[in-house]
């Protein structure tokens, strides 16, 4: 691939821009927005010119409800050689370019599943695929060349590419996106008019499940509305599970004892299909997800702490296999959980503490 044309610079568009002008690629933008575009090129993601004549790939990078028309028009006027789109939703838009009935076969349908909670170019960066699953959703009209063409490009993005067939890739991102964007903004919602006091107590555990509450709610109600029932079904059955695990914690309330046994049972029945769940995603690297030992370590908030510990670690030969912070309300410390092997946990809590690090039981 030596040209493309990227139409729609915001997070997705820009970052895959940036990371085909790093491998080279001759990259052009376009966005309904020209200033948006004229952003995406000051930061390195190609120019806003558009291209003397066909390039070799054009990626649209669209709302879902405005996918079609693009490409309609895109195809239309011969702008590239291969045509692909990035939406969250794969099925609609397909089925709403075979209406129009346009030839296909230079066009894939893709989803890199990688995204911020942050929008806009501004928000972008060239390793924001990295190892992550790209979704290609190729029929049997779509072209080699095409193909190869896109796979070009998710190497270029360093991803990894995953085919599906596109109503099944509409069902799966409803499991998992865009149902639990919906709940952790539920859950988040609790906290608008709670009190100051309760708010104050907030902890890593509140975070995790809110943080993706934080995403763009107009960006949401295009995903959302390119894929309502899926979603709608899955939301479904978990109001089911709530409304049965309502019950179960009004039982823990009653006065009869075997009602109280009943709701017990029935909450930690709640609790184990949830271990069972979370232990199917994917661990590092996709692989099987490993278990790993925790070990605490109390920092002051100072420039410079995490790189320390990280040098320290990597001293011993002990490598960081993920990390979470938390935060002390009120007061400029927080507990940094290292995540390791756990035959290395000994030797890293013995190596810091060794260093002057105040390591938690």
């Amino acid at each position: 691939m030596r040209s493309a044309l990227v139409i729609g610079t915001g997070l997705i568009g820009t970052s895959a821009a940036l990371a085909l002008t790093r491998r080279g690629v001759a990259v052009h933008l376009a966005d309904h927005d020209p200033e948006q575009a004229r952003t995406a090129a000051a930061l390195g993601a190609g120019t806003h010119e558009a291209p003397d004549g066909p390039v070799d790939l054009a990626v649209v990078a669209a709302p879902p409800a405005h996918v079609a028309g693009i490409l309609a028009d895109a195809i239309g006027r011969g702008l590239a050689r291969g045509y692909i789109d990035v939406a969250s939703v794969k099925g609609g838009p397909r089925r709403e370019l075979e209406e129009r009935g346009l030839d296909l076969s230079a066009y894939l349908g893709t989803h890199p599943m990688s995204g911020r909670e942050k929008s806009g170019p501004l928000a972008a960066t060239a390793d924001l695929f990295e190892g992550r699953p790209w979704v290609l959703t190729p029929t049997r009209d779509t072209d080699t060349e095409v193909l190869n063409l896109v796979l070009e490009l998710v190497s270029f993005c360093r991803a990894v590419p995953v085919v599906m067939d596109a109503d099944a890739h509409d069902r799966a991102v409803a499991l998992v996106s865009h149902m639990p964007h919906l709940v952790s903004g539920l859950v988040a919602a609790r906290l608008e008019h709670a009190e100051e006091s309760a708010v104050r107590l907030c902890g890593q555990g509140i975070r995790d499940v809110t943080r993706i509450a934080a995403s763009d709610p107009r960006m949401w109600i295009d995903i959302l509305s390119a894929n309502p029932g899926p979603v709608a079904d899955l939301l479904g059955d978990v109001a089911a599970d709530l409304e049965e695990t309502v019950r179960a914690l009004r039982g823990l309330q009653s006065a009869d004892e075997e009602k109280r046994r009943q709701g017990a049972a029935d909450i930690e029945g709640v609790l184990r299909r949830g271990n069972a769940g979370q232990v199917r995603v994917p661990g590092k690297h996709g692989s099987a997800p490993l278990v790993y030992e925790t070990v605490a370590v109390l920092i002051d908030d100072q420039p410079g702490q995490l790189a320390r510990i990280f040098a320290d670690a990597g001293l011993v030969g002990v490598n960081i296999e993920d990390v979470r912070i938390e935060h002390a309300t009120g007061q400029q410390a927080g507990l940094v959980q290292l995540m390791v092997d756990p035959k290395a946990a000994p030797v890293l809590t013995a190596a810091l503490r060794e260093r002057g690090w105040a390591i938690r039981q």
